[in-house]
């Protein structure tokens, strides 16, 4: 028994050693630091206010409208305060500010951003209604609310959206990276993105920061907004790297638009697996041509039953 102690403080030792190098990951500041769980529980919260009918709190026994909202309302307000309290320290001119300057900046903005939310809710109806009408596999719109990713990564880029034009340190990404968890959806808190959104099946895809969404555009699976290059690293921040798709765009699976001045015009369709990094003209049709299907045989026979050749192991079919 003395051994096995013996091992584990040990153990423990060469641990506490180890963080005395002075590197990122040996910072211990449990109290300095959002915490993801409440930040989660924020969102969560948010969207019991954009979807009042659809997601009740079950911990609340008020079951009016009125006094729901008043308590969720309430709950916002001081966890979200105090958060943004805590990532506003990442703000240089705020970070050696006196606790009193903090909290009043972090309560300015918590009320700013509430005060975004009927227009969330606006943008929010919208989507809705552009993922019923893009999908003929949604039977009602409560379908939608309830169980497509693509609404959820949306709602979720809409408020930390907001949140992150208001200068909001981290909290923004904790929300995003929550949703791309979630969905498999990646989509930058810094991404601008219109009315009308419908993003289809939606796994994979990846919209990048500085990325620029029209109004009534279409995405679907594996699609990438990104960017050309980031070999300049943090010398490219707050640099256009990722595109701009104007209104009524439709984007097929698995294309690649990369590129901040790469411009997809109004009404262009984007077929699958393209590849751009050039602007595309309004109305254009973009499509992979002279793709061929390649049949293997071993056995003739199969060949003959399948109506080729069978003077050759393989063949090209358009």
């Amino acid at each position: 028994m003395n051994n096995l102690e013996d091992r584990i403080n040990s153990a423990v030792r060469t641990l506490l050693d180890d963080y005395e190098q002075g590197r990122v990951i040996d910072e211990v500041k449990s109290f300095d630091h959002p915490d993801k769980d409440v930040v989660v529980e924020i969102l969560y919260n948010i969207r019991k206010i954009i979807f009042p009918g659809y997601f009740r709190n079950k911990s609340y026994r008020v079951y009016t409208v009125r006094n729901n909202i008043s308590m969720l309302t309430e709950d916002i307000i001081f966890k979200l305060i105090k958060q943004i309290s805590i990532v506003l320290r990442y703000d240089e001119e705020l970070s050696d500010a006196d606790e009193m300057t903090v909290a009043k900046r972090a309560e300015d903005i918590t009320f700013e951003f509430l005060g975004k939310l009927p227009k969330i809710r606006e943008y929010i109806e919208m989507d809705v209604e552009a993922s019923f009408e893009g999908d003929p596999a949604a039977y009602n719109k409560d379908e939608i609310i309830y169980s497509y990713p693509g609404l959820f990564a949306i709602l979720v880029n809409r408020i930390a959206h907001e949140l992150f034009l208001l200068k909001v340190p981290l909290i923004p990404r904790i929300m995003t990276e929550f949703a791309h968890s979630r969905t498999g959806i990646d989509i930058h808190p810094g991404a601008s993105i219109g009315k009308f959104f419908f993003i289809d099946h939606g796994t994979g895809i990846v919209i990048g920061e500085t990325t620029e969404i029209g109004d009534n555009v279409k995405i679907y699976q594996g699609v990438t907004l990104g960017a050309l290059s980031t070999r300049g690293g943090q010398s490219l921040r707050s640099k256009k790297r990722h595109p701009t798709i104007e209104d009524n765009v439709t984007i097929y699976s698995g294309a690649s638009i990369l590129g901040g001045n790469t411009v997809i015009g109004k009404g262009a369709v984007i077929g699958g697996n393209a590849f751009i990094t050039k602007s595309v003209p309004a109305g254009a049709k973009v499509s992979i041509v002279n793709q061929e299907l390649r049949y293997n045989f071993d056995d003739p026979k199969a060949a003959k039953n399948a109506g080729v050749n069978a003077d050759t192991d393989w063949f090209y079919i358009i």
